[in-house]
C-alpha cells in the first residue's frame, strides 16, 4: 500500500464510552485527548446538527498532534433539509471549518445523503452545486440509496474531484453494496454495521448496534489495499459506535491489516 490509511471512528464524544474506551471519570472536555492517543483520525458528526463554530474547531486543533486529521460532516441544510439558502449555508460552513484548513487537519468534508435522496434530475443538480461550491476542497459523498450506484455517477464525481464513499451496511434491498471505488485523490470507506433487524425501525443507537467479526472485516482488506493503490489517503471510519464497538473494530482491523497507528 502506497498511501496513508487513516483508521478511526464516526465521532468520539459518547458518554457510554467512559469505561469501555475512556478511563472512568473522564470529563467530556477530555474525550478528544484520550481518543487521539488511540487514533489519528475521526469524523465530526455534530456539524450535521449545527453549523461549525471556528472557536470549537480551533480548540480541537490545539488538543491533537500534527498528524491528526478530521473528516467533518456537512450540515443537514445541505443534505437532508435542503432549502433555498444553500449558498449562505455553504458559506457559513466553510467559514466555520477554517481552523481545520489552516492547520492542514481537514481530511474530508463528508456529505451524507439519506436513503430518501433519489437519483433524479433535481438531486443531480443539487449534487453538482455542492461539488462546485466546495471545488478544490476534499469532498466525500455518501449515498444510502443504490439508485446512485452507477458508472455515470462515478465518472461525474471523478471529473469534479469528489470522492465516492464506499460503505458496509446491512445487505438489504435498495442499499449500497460493498465496493472499492476511488474517484478522487482521497478514498473513503464507512462501516455502519449489519444490523438488518434495526436498520429501518431503530434509532441512531440501535441501528448501529453491531460488532464486526474478523471474517467480516477481513473481507475489506483487499478493498482497502485496492483503494490505497489509487489514492493518496484512505479513510476508514467505523460508525457502529454503541458501547464503544467502533473502537474495538477499528483497532482490530488495524491489527488484521498489520498497519501502524497513523
Amino acid at each position: 500500500m502506497k498511501s496513508r490509511v487513516l483508521l478511526g471512528t464516526s465521532g468520539y464524544s459518547y458518554k457510554d464510552w467512559v469505561g469501555p474506551v475512556y478511563p472512568e471519570g473522564t470529563a467530556g472536555k477530555d474525550y478528544l485527548k484520550h481518543y487521539a492517543a488511540l487514533f489519528s483520525f475521526t469524523e465530526l458528526n455534530f456539524t450535521y446538527y449545527r453549523q461549525p463554530d471556528p472557536r470549537t474547531l480551533d480548540r480541537m486543533v490545539t488538543v491533537t498532534n500534527d498528524r491528526f486529521r478530521f473528516a467533518i460532516k456537512a450540515h443537514q441544510s445541505m443534505t437532508h433539509e435542503i432549502t433555498g439558502n444553500f449558498k449562505s449555508d455553504a458559506a457559513a460552513f466553510k467559514q466555520g471549518i477554517a481552523p481545520l484548513i489552516e492547520a492542514s487537519k481537514l481530511a474530508a468534508i463528508l456529505v451524507q445523503f439519506p436513503f430518501s435522496y433519489h437519483y433524479n434530475p433535481q438531486s443531480r443538480k443539487h449534487l453538482q452545486m455542492l461539488c462546485d461550491e466546495f471545488a478544490g476542497m476534499p469532498l466525500a459523498v455518501e449515498f444510502r440509496n443504490s439508485e446512485w450506484a452507477r458508472d455515470s455517477l462515478y465518472e461525474g464525481l471523478k471529473k469534479r474531484g469528489a470522492a465516492f464513499v464506499n460503505v458496509d451496511e446491512p445487505p438489504l434491498s435498495g442499499l449500497i453494496k460493498p465496493s472499492a471505488i476511488v474517484t478522487s485523490h482521497i478514498a473513503y470507506a464507512r462501516f455502519h454495521g449489519r444490523n438488518s433487524a434495526n436498520w429501518w425501525k431503530g434509532d441512531n443507537a440501535s441501528r448501529y448496534d453491531y460488532l464486526y467479526n474478523d471474517m467480516e472485516m477481513s473481507e475489506w482488506i483487499p478493498r482497502i489495499k485496492t483503494m490505497a493503490q489509487q489514492a493518496g489517503v484512505v479513510m476508514v471510519a467505523f460508525n457502529n459506535h454503541w458501547r464503544g464497538q467502533a473502537v474495538k473494530n477499528a483497532r482490530r482491523l488495524r491489527e488484521l491489516m498489520g498497519a501502524q497507528n497513523e
